[in-house]
């Protein structure tokens, strides 16, 4: 089974532009996301996808494998089906978030075990929610799971609803699933879903993840207890800076 790692880095985020190349005690976010990858030895290679030069001469200087693609993707998602159409000869597909510089190698390799059950479509990570805060923050994506493990709906507000029960025991009589956002796929099934036309679901929720499971492919997950912290805005860089030896 050859697995591609890829990690999607764009210089012009809206909230923290030029964040891939911040520096993080003397390594830059890139650098540390795709050194913190490589660990993980159950990729067969790993690979930065940009749409910047800047970026793309940066991860050269480090050694690392970076390709240039199309500035106008809308997603990950769509950035890593670009990059997979050079690299038919892989099975699964990894899309690394590029803003995770202490990402757990571990973990991805908990993701990609999931495809040696041939069943399995989509992977992703999920982590039980242990306050009631975070379960009705509409930036957490919260996920409902089936017998299997499949995501049977993800939403941003608080699922499952219990009932006739107040808010701040619902911890108590439910099991509540936060998402972390990294996906896993087979090649044809990334393949096939960057062709599916946008759902209603999706935009309402802004969650691309439903017009896959809209459109009948199963996202299966495997449980973390570990969450490391992104950085999305200049405010989580100090957070991430206490953790970096």
């Amino acid at each position: 089974m050859k697995v591609l790692g890829i990690i999607p880095s764009r210089y012009g985020s809206s909230r923290f532009p030029g964040k891939p190349l911040i520096d993080l005690k003397g390594k830059s976010m890139i650098q540390r996301v795709y050194e913190q990858s490589s660990k993980c030895k159950l990729f067969s290679k790993i690979i930065v996808a940009t749409d910047d030069q800047r970026i793309f001469e940066h991860v050269q200087s480090f050694g690392g494998n970076v390709v240039m693609t199309a500035e106008n993707h809308q997603s990950g998602t769509a950035r890593c089906s670009e990059v997979i159409k050079q690299y038919q000869d892989y099975d699964i597909v990894v899309n690394i978030q590029g803003d995770e510089p202490l990402i757990r190698p571990e973990q991805l390799g908990s993701l990609i075990e999931l495809f040696q059950d041939a069943t399995v479509e989509i992977g992703t990570i999920v982590k039980k929610m242990k306050d009631i805060q975070e379960v009705k923050n509409p930036n957490r994506i919260k996920v409902v799971l089936d017998k299997e493990g499949n995501g049977v709906y993800f939403s941003r507000s608080p699922i499952p609803h219990v009932a006739n029960i107040s808010e701040e025991s619902w911890l108590d009589h439910a099991n509540f699933y936060k998402h972390i956002g990294i996906y896993a796929w087979r090649r044809h099934v990334l393949e096939n879903i960057t062709q599916l036309p946008s759902t209603t679901l999706e935009r309402i929720e802004s969650l691309e993840q439903l017009r896959w499971i809209y459109n009948g492919f199963k996202i299966k997950t495997v449980e973390t207890e570990v969450e490391t912290p992104n950085i999305d805005a200049p405010d989580d860089v100090a957070a991430v800076l206490k953790l970096i030896p």
